[in-house]
């Protein structure tokens, strides 16, 4: 039962105006002001000397004169007049949304068709009703100008919810009495209990239970949308369906654009709706999507507003609190993105796992729907018990309640209730500690706007022995004993790293935390007190360090003027400047350098010829949103220029990165010759491309090898130079799953701390000779080179670049070289920032993985294969 029709405009189906006075205030028309200028212009006289002055006496100019002054003051004084009090005031239109539940009509499968008969009368005579219900308050009549109907489902007892939207020409001054008027309508504040109208039994033989409304999103009604497209869509048991903005995945979406796309599922279901792709411009003021739990626009019916990109770890799942789901998108004018893709389905009404007793040692609750974001409208009471004598600890891996930005505290809307409410983001591991062996927790979630919800791990303890054999931290975690003051947070609070005695191998910072003697004198301020960082050559209290190594005072930071030599001290400005070319300065192709740090692809142009974005379509993920050690698994077409690199007689040996559609980058060191095989020949290989899992090669796009250059200046001994170019043999057709990461220019700068991303089919542990079938992911971070250095026993040349987790447990390993480490940089593009090289075994604590810098080598690339 999928319809599909267009119209334009929000309130283009219209069906009944009720605006049919001819006075101008209600009609919502206003009288067009008369401009007086003070300065008028004559045309020129036909005989000049007719109009020539005679001289007048003074008696003359009297009788003249004082007749004309009056007139005059009082033409002025009636302009006043009219102008104060007759002058029509300005009008804002104003929408608002909602819906009344009819009982006296039964619903049909033709009530979902706009087409049909039946919807058309219903809609008329719903139309009608709003009008005789807004007609019964003077202020409402005075400015109502239209109502349309936009869907209808199934209410209680087969009854029907119509949903509408009403259009109003406000002055100004009255704005806040009609939404006032608006609101008194309201029932109740639960949409799902309506309360009976008294004997509201209408003369198109409809009786109304019940009405709810609220605004629309202003936005709607301020934008000159001139394209409008509705769509009508139904679940089906044990069906994914897709929608997607106009044009996706061939074209950008259109410019100042309006989409719904209304989804109805089966009575006693929900909708759970997904995005796998989402890319929009990041300001929502200009393109946003909105997801509804209704069929109408009701702010008070928002499940959630998105913009911008979707990052990989981000899911964005959605459900509805009945069998309805509206999707909007709105565009402005300019900046036109891929869009979206979302696939829908239906469930069933019932939600498992929503409450219950709990009870045991210890044992795991969470939000409905984890690790989907929580449905709107919904209430679980777990009642937790653990034996008698013992308390009860609650940890949360994760914790994220939406709450208004000024309710964090009495948290309005919605809410975890332990010994109090509690909403917001909360740090992993958070814990709460109830002092009794029974608990009460109950979760609550209103009307609109939902977040990633709860996960959460209950453990009975001992009062007096909280942490047996443990570190308890302030926060009442426990953490091993070897994890205190070794440096890293592992409580979260820092409570585990205070007032520690530290050891040799440790730096004592001045604020009683100990941190690893590697760190000292590293650029990077690890005691949060700069202790590791003072007597170390370096610039003084109120000094800025600029790349190239000089130091000059803060105030001379973004003061136009390139003060450090290299633009250092400009790079991170509001506004670029143009300097002498050096090292560390991006070069334009007409040859001018900029102070700009990485502004390549960012979205702005920053040099004069524009080059700066003329070459952007890489690392955007267009179509979506050695094996990694501690990672997880990816999603389908999340790595698009991942490639998996099989020799005919081994299957995967090594991985890769989609730099254009003809053109790989790989390590040297996965192209070398052993004695039993001939990897540098190009015949030896096969390319997959927009692969996933291993054991589904048929899936990918399968290409050969026309040729392979490896670094002239590659060391096999200490891994420096570790990079090749290999070439297809024929181009490949760029797809959803296949597209180029971005390659950084030279100047390109990849701080110490940064996140980035590694993923490859590698061993999934140092000890195992097993790969993974399915693409790894794992976030780690750039580790600083005067550490690395330390860490790696002075291994590391200036071409290569750190990245790990210090503690452990995530790294690449045998089968990831080659693959890309990729950095997100603005505007969500990924840039290739290394190349997986080498590394002291996998996921060792203090051990990061090396990887080949590719800014050292992005001329090297653009001489062999142009691009």
């Amino acid at each position: 039962m999928t319809h599909e029709r267009q119209h334009s405009g929000l309130t283009a189906a219209k069906l009944t105006n009720t605006s049919n006075d001819m006075d101008p205030h209600k009609s919502g028309k206003t009288i067009p002001e008369r401009d007086f200028d003070q300065t008028e212009g004559f045309l020129p006289a036909s005989n000049a000397k007719k109009l020539e002055k005679k001289r007048i006496s003074s008696r003359g100019i009297l009788a003249i004169g004082l007749p004309t002054a009056f007139v005059i003051i009082a033409l002025a004084t009636g302009l006043l007049v009219w102008h104060f009090h007759f002058r029509p005031i300005g009008k804002v239109k104003k929408l608002f949304s909602g819906y009344l539940t009819i009982s006296s009509q039964t619903f049909s499968d033709a009530y979902e068709n706009s087409n049909s008969t039946e919807y058309i009368d219903l809609a008329s005579k719903v139309s009608k009703e709003l009008k005789t219900i807004y007609g019964k308050v003077n202020l409402l009549s005075r400015y109502h100008v239209l109502s349309s109907v936009q869907g209808f489902s199934e209410g209680s007892n087969n009854g029907i919810i119509a949903y509408y939207l009403s259009e109003f020409n406000v002055r100004e001054s009255k704005l806040s009495a009609v939404e006032e008027a608006i609101a008194s309508m309201d029932g109740v504040n639960n949409v799902q209990k309506s309360r009976r109208l008294p004997d509201h039994r209408t003369d198109n033989s409809l009786i109304i239970d019940g009405m709810t409304s609220g605004a629309v999103d202003a936005r709607l009604a301020g934008k000159n949308l001139k394209r409008s497209i509705k769509r009508s869509h139904h679940a089906h048991e044990n069906q994914t369906d897709i929608i997607r903005s106009p044009g996706f995945p061939d074209s950008s979406y259109s410019p100042n654009l309006y989409s719904e796309w209304q989804i109805r599922a089966d009575p006693e279901h929900r909708i759970r709706l997904e995005f796998d792709v989402l890319d929009l411009e990041k300001d929502c003021r200009n393109d946003f999507i909105k997801v509804y739990d209704s069929l109408a626009q009701s702010e008070k019916q928002v499940i959630t507003e998105k913009c911008g990109y979707r990052m990989p770890s981000e899911k964005l799942i959605f459900i509805s609190s009945g069998n309805v789901m509206l999707v909007t998108l709105v565009t402005n004018e300019e900046k036109n993105f891929p869009g979206f893709r979302a696939f829908y389905s239906q469930i069933p009404a019932i939600i498992q796992d929503c409450g219950g007793r709990l009870t045991g040692l210890r044992g795991t609750f969470k939000s409905p729907g984890y690790p989907s974001h929580y449905p709107p409208q919904i209430e679980c009471v777990w009642n937790i018990e653990v034996p008698p004598g013992k308390h009860i600890k609650i940890r949360f891996d994760k914790f994220s309640i939406h709450s208004p930005e000024k309710g964090t505290i009495s948290c309005p809307t919605d809410y975890l209730e332990l010994n109090h409410r509690i909403c917001g983001e909360k740090p992993p591991k958070t814990v709460y500690t109830i002092k009794s062996n029974q608990a009460t927790v109950k979760f609550h979630s209103d009307l609109s706007y939902v977040s990633e919800g709860f996960s959460a791990e209950f453990e009975a303890f001992e009062p007096t022995n909280p942490c047996p054999g443990r570190f308890q931290c302030d926060n009442d975690l426990c953490v091993s004993t070897n994890l205190q003051c070794d440096g890293y947070n592992d409580c979260g609070d820092m409570s585990d790293e205070r007032d520690c005695n530290c050891n040799v191998t440790q730096i004592q910072c001045k604020n009683s935390f100990c941190k690893p003697i590697f760190w000292l004198c590293d650029g990077v301020d690890d005691c949060g007190d700069n202790t590791d960082e003072e007597n170390c050559g370096n610039c003084k209290a109120q000094e800025f360090k600029c790349r190239n190594g000089r130091c000059i005072s803060t105030y001379n930071q973004c003061n136009g003027y390139n003060d450090c030599g290299d633009g250092s001290d400009e790079s991170q400005c509001e506004k670029s400047i143009v300097i002498r070319c050096s090292d560390h300065s991006y070069k334009c192709k007409d040859n001018q350098c900029i102070s700009k740090l990485n502004p390549m692809c960012d979205g702005e142009i920053d040099c004069g010829d524009g080059s700066d974005e003329a070459e952007c379509k890489c690392g955007t993920k267009p179509y979506k949103s050695s094996r990694i050690v501690g990672g997880k698994d990816s999603n389908d077409g999340e790595w698009p220029w991942q490639v998996s690199l099989h020799m005919k007689s081994q299957g995967h040996v090594c991985g890769a990165t989609v730099i254009s559609n003809r053109w790989l980058v790989t390590a040297a060191h996965c192209v070398q010759d052993s004695e039993k095989f001939k990897y540098s020949q190009p015949d030896q290989w096969e390319v997959y491309l927009g692969l996933l899992n291993q054991g589904e090669t048929s899936k990918s796009t399968l290409k050969s090898v026309k040729r392979i250059i490896s670094h002239p200046h590659y060391d096999p001994m200490s891994y420096d130079n570790d990079i090749a170019l290999m070439e297809l043999n024929s181009p490949v057709t760029l797809s959803q799953n296949i597209w180029p990461v971005c390659l950084p220019e030279a100047s390109h700068d990849f701080p110490a701390g940064k996140s980035v991303w590694i993923t490859g089919w590698g061993k999934m542990r140092e000890e195992v000779d097993d790969v993974a079938s399915v693409l790894q992911k794992a976030e780690v971070r750039i580790i600083n080179t005067t550490v690395c250095y330390k860490l790696m026993d002075d291994g590391i040349t200036p071409r290569m670049i750190c990245a790990g987790v210090l503690s452990g447990g995530v790294d690449a390993c045998q089968g990831d070289s080659g693959g890309p480490m990729t950095s997100t940089e603005s505007n969500g593009r990924m840039f290739l920032a290394g190349v997986v090289s080498w590394g002291d075994g996998c996921g060792r604590r203090n051990r990061p993985g090396v990887y080949t810098r590719v800014t050292e080598y992005r001329s090297w690339i653009k001489q062999m294969t142009g691009v």
